[in-house]
């Protein structure tokens, strides 16, 4: 269940004494609820320790987007010399001070937060109070005052340890609904508004055949941006159904956060951008 390996040591085991603590400290101001409570504290937690990599990937991604109509005339101007145009997107993108790949990189480190965060709240929820978790758990917690003896999965009402599927009560029903509402608010208010395009290819050279190949790829462009911001929604809907509701709590307040950020920074005025980079020379 918690093998000495490097992942649980470095990721699982850490979070999983801090979700503990967060517990016992609940437990012990006699907070209702205090589990829920603990996976909320958790998740907020998490969440502002790496809120300057969210915050560095959402202006990265709003700043690419407005970088959008250069880039279309950079990929017109040097269609026929491809070393051509990777030199002036890279010099594009040293104008405006991004780097392409720290949206990728910050992923990255996400994952594994993700997953230690997942098998830790799957750990408690999916088995409960059975002695072998409680045991196991016991085991890796860094302070012997940190040790439980049970874990109250109670929150207002609601069993977190159970799904809705199993839940077969109406406000269960609402909990995968809720969770696919915030997911698609949270897409978004995190899709940077496309920058207004000037200069385009059309109103340039008025070749057809150009705007054509431009438009298929906005047209795809579009399309994955729909898939994202309706299916990926319903995706995590179904995975609020059928897993426990707690694992929903901490996806939901995760959601949260992202939705205040998101509107915090895509407002800002796309004439920033434009200020900072120097028009490609046609």
């Amino acid at each position: 269940m918690l093998n000495p390996n490097f992942f649980n040591t470095i990721f699982v085991i850490p979070i999983l004494n801090l979700l503990v603590a967060f517990y016992k400290l609940f437990l012990l101001i006699k907070l209702p609820g205090a589990f829920g409570f603990a996976i909320i504290a958790l998740t907020a937690f998490v969440r502002l320790l790496f809120q300057p990599f969210f915050k560095k990937q959402m202006e990265t991604a709003k700043k690419m987007a407005e970088l959008k109509p250069h880039i279309d005339r950079l990929n017109e101007k040097h269609k026929n010399d491809k070393k051509q145009l990777q030199q002036e997107q890279m010099k594009l993108y040293q104008q405006a001070g991004i780097n392409p790949a720290s949206g990728c990189l910050v992923m990255i480190v996400q994952i594994p937060i993700f997953i230690a965060l997942y098998n830790t709240l799957n750990l408690f929820l999916i088995n409960g109070q059975a002695v072998k978790a409680i045991a196991e758990v016991n085991k890796v917690l860094y302070a012997s005052f940190l040790k439980i003896s049970a874990v109250d999965t109670w929150f207002f009402g609601l069993n977190l340890a159970k799904t809705p599927a199993d839940g077969k009560i109406w406000y269960y029903l609402l909990i995968p609904l809720i969770t696919g509402a915030l997911q698609y608010f949270q897409t978004v208010s995190m899709t940077p508004p496309t920058a207004a395009k000037t200069d385009s290819v059309e109103e340039r050279s008025g070749r057809t055949e150009s705007v054509n190949k431009k438009d298929g790829g906005d047209d795809f462009q579009k399309a994955m941006n729909t898939q994202m911001k309706y299916l990926f929604p319903l995706m995590i809907g179904w995975f609020a159904y059928k897993l426990p509701i707690g694992l929903s709590l901490y996806w939901n307040v995760f959601s949260l956060f992202s939705i205040i950020q998101g509107r915090k920074l895509n407002p800002k005025s796309k004439a920033q951008m434009t200020n900072q980079i120097q028009k490609p020379n046609d």
